[in-house]
């Protein structure tokens, strides 16, 4: 059996990085953050053209047709470039959106007349509104969400009297969120605050599920492209930094050090990769895959920063270095749709009826 990429799915690879490396070079995302963040609109609008924010979307829909794998290819290198553009957000709203039919949302997002925002935890309470039994309602504050200040319109995931459920909530009615200051200033974030926020349920329990899968998964696969590039960034500094007449790559401790990033990053392509085939199959150990996924590269992605940090040395702690960028966007990524601990707890209890049956957890 073949694992690897198809070849369109290189070939989209490969479309994908040049158009990045045109648009999206550490200069230009530096440009950005010193402009005071947010998003790279000629970046995003280049995106929208090639049609990235409906590449899950059927055709009939506007869409390219294609699936979540493909979403993960285009995810690694917004990862391994550090991309200050909302494709993810707008991606997991469209998601949402098409399926439950909001036909004039989903023209916008792929228009790019608007972009999308997703809030996942902390979640507001719904209500259903006053004189319209058709509508709700949300107050409350989800955590800081990637894109919020920018965004059209939000998903948000909510507790209502029956359960938990999905929301749209069109951010131009109620005025889009400050941006806040963060760690992460390659991607603008900020407060949600819902005060009786007029809204539409587009989705029940069940779909809070899938898109956590989805949101887990997709985090995932572009952690596994920021990883991947600070690797790289490591190893090219250990050819060419030079202590007592030699490469320091020539030393035990810089080889282990870049052969353990190596590992990690092999991991993380596997369980990213995998977490994606199962979401865009439908298999039933989609939610498994997806929490792997999660666990995995958030834990990797920790390591892997931290050992190109200690290969960089003094140089790699300054502003003036590029991999600050990508340890501080793999900060905010690891806690994005959950951490490591919050997925552990989950597998725990998607395994623990398997167990208790006698079944094979493998």
């Amino acid at each position: 059996m073949n694992f690897d990429l198809s070849d369109d799915q290189l070939a989209l690879r490969a479309g994908a990085r040049e158009l990045l490396d045109g648009l999206a070079s550490t200069m230009q995302v530096r440009a950005v953050v010193e402009a005071g963040g947010g998003f790279d609109a000629q970046l995003w609008k280049a995106m929208v053209e090639q049609g990235w924010a409906g590449i899950e979307l059927p055709e009939a829909a506007g869409g390219l047709g294609l699936g979540a794998v493909e979403v993960a290819v285009l995810l690694e290198e917004v990862g391994r470039h550090a991309a200050p553009a909302p494709f993810q957000s707008t991606v997991l709203a469209l998601g949402v959106l098409s399926s439950s039919g909001r036909a004039d949302e989903v023209e916008r997002l792929l228009s790019g007349e608007a972009t999308g925002g997703v809030a996942w935890s902390a979640r507001p309470d719904a209500v259903r509104a006053e004189g319209d039994g058709a509508d709700w309602q949300l107050s409350g504050r989800p955590d800081p969400t990637p894109y919020a200040p920018s965004a059209g319109v939000a998903v948000v995931a909510a507790e209502t009297p029956d359960g938990s459920g999905l929301f749209a909530v069109d951010l131009d009615e109620i005025g889009p969120p400050a941006r806040e200051p963060a760690m992460d200033q390659t991607r603008e974030l900020g407060w949600l605050h819902l005060d009786r926020a007029p809204a539409a349920r587009i989705g029940d329990a069940e779909a809070v599920d899938a898109l956590l899968d989805r949101g887990a998964a997709y985090a995932s696969a572009e952690m596994l492209g920021g990883a991947g590039q600070a690797m790289d960034m490591a190893v090219e500094y250990a050819k060419e930094r030079v202590q007592f007449d030699r490469p320091i790559g020539s030393f035990q401790a810089i080889k282990h050090r870049c052969a353990d990033m190596l590992v990690d990053v092999e991991g993380m392509r596997s369980s990213a990769y995998w977490a994606a085939w199962c979401i865009g199959a439908g298999d039933a150990d989609a939610s498994l895959a997806a929490s792997t996924a999660k666990v995995w590269c958030s834990d990797a992605s920790r390591r892997v920063m931290a050992s190109a940090l200690q290969v960089h040395g003094g140089i790699g702690f300054t502003w003036e270095h590029d991999l600050h960028l990508f340890l501080k966007r793999a900060q905010l990524d690891q806690l994005t749709f959950g951490d490591a601990s919050f997925h552990r707890a989950r597998l725990a209890a998607l395994l623990r009826p398997r167990v208790e049956a006698g079944e094979s957890v493998i």
